[in-house]
């Protein structure tokens, strides 16, 4: 089965970059001991993916797909999981995205973005 990123329903573009990551989520009360050992208590109380991506050198229509789908507050996406080595769906949200512009023209032929940018963090 090909490895594709679907997000609300809505296959997305080849991303060119797509890094994984896996964040802990510590208590409140999480720190080290005021001792000789000094010990660390992490008190983890869940593990969140966090997922960055990139597409590079990208069209206003794939522009638009992108930047639409990733656009509700939360959103299900399904994409490969390296940990699990299965496809899965996790609802996230978006960070701060950015797309610079590679080539303004102006005959109506459109933009092309350098890249589009931004992560994903699991809710």
């Amino acid at each position: 089965m090909a490895k594709t990123l679907v997000v609300g329903g809505v296959t997305m573009p080849c991303p060119s970059k797509f890094e994984w990551g896996l964040q802990d989520v510590s208590a409140a009360d999480s720190g080290r001991v005021e001792d000789e050992n000094a010990l660390m208590y992490k008190n983890r109380i869940a593990q969140k993916v966090k997922i960055g991506l990139e597409w590079v050198a990208v069209s206003d229509a794939d522009a638009a797909t992108i930047l639409n789908a990733f656009d509700p507050e939360y959103f299900d996406v399904t994409y490969h999981d390296p940990k699990a080595n299965a496809t899965v769906t996790k609802t996230f949200y978006r960070g701060d995205a950015s797309a610079p512009a590679y080539w303004w023209v102006d005959n109506n032929n459109g933009f092309t973005y350098e890249t589009i940018s931004f992560n994903i963090i699991e809710r």
